[in-house]
């Protein structure tokens, strides 16, 4: 009886709904948006990356309206940068096992350490001329986090996240021949010299450069089949 019971259950049982493509063409939106947006971040920047506090706070202060919309626009980067890693490293996997899983290593671990930790897209320069509160006080505060060994920990793996991750990411993607090659290596470049290019207008353009490298995931995704991309649901 309990037999038959699980055959007919068998046969009258709806096929689960195939999803695969769904997750393949959102990865692929998803991959060049976290760089295009901290891109245009750096592009419009009043201030240098590692400006003091005061200098940002006079930056809000002068230019209220555009550090408020600064925070809006980076706000695709610290939401989709670990979703875009992973993208990169699923259709590289395959033709670079070993970088991409090193690489893969490397910079979700720094991402997850610094977008966990590390301070978001809300700035407390702006925050302190927005709700005035007082500048000596939040620089302290600002200080301290800084100073913070958690903080340290995460901001040095988020580097290097950024630099020797998204460097074999790149090669992977290069050597996997997923994708055209240069995407390959405007990813490892533009990842790798962003914390060394003299001022936020540079490495806004290297990180638009290694936006055009995370393409090469969308590129790679929107060509692929669904039965390349992942097993079916059973």
């Amino acid at each position: 009886m309990s037999t038959s019971r699980t055959e007919a259950s068998t046969v009258t049982r709806k096929p689960l709904r195939d999803v695969r493509g769904f997750w393949r063409i959102l990865l692929a939106v998803i991959a060049p948006l976290p760089m295009l947006s901290n891109g245009i971040y750096y592009l419009l920047s009043p201030t240098e990356g590692n400006a003091p506090f005061e200098e940002n706070v006079a930056a809000a202060i002068a230019h209220g309206d555009r550090m408020s919309a600064l925070e809006w626009i980076q706000v695709p980067f610290v939401t989709l940068l670990i979703p875009a890693a992973f993208a990169v490293a699923w259709v590289a996997r395959r033709g670079a096992p070993r970088l991409t899983t090193a690489g893969a290593l490397i910079a979700l671990t720094g991402f997850c350490a610094g977008l966990g930790n590390l301070p978001g897209t809300v700035s407390l320069a702006n925050l302190t001329v927005k709700e005035g509160l007082d500048p000596g006080t939040v620089s302290k505060l600002s200080t301290a986090l800084q100073e913070h060994p958690i903080m340290q920990l995460s901001g040095l793996l988020f580097i290097l996240g950024i630099t020797f991750g998204l460097l074999l990411l790149g090669i992977a993607l290069w050597r996997s021949r997923v994708a055209p090659a240069w995407m390959g290596i405007a990813l490892a470049v533009g990842g790798f010299t962003h914390p060394f290019l003299p001022n936020h207008v540079i490495a806004g353009i290297g990180l638009l450069v290694a936006a055009v490298g995370f393409t090469g995931a969308t590129y790679a995704l929107l060509r692929m089949r669904n039965d390349d991309f992942d097993l079916p649901a059973k």
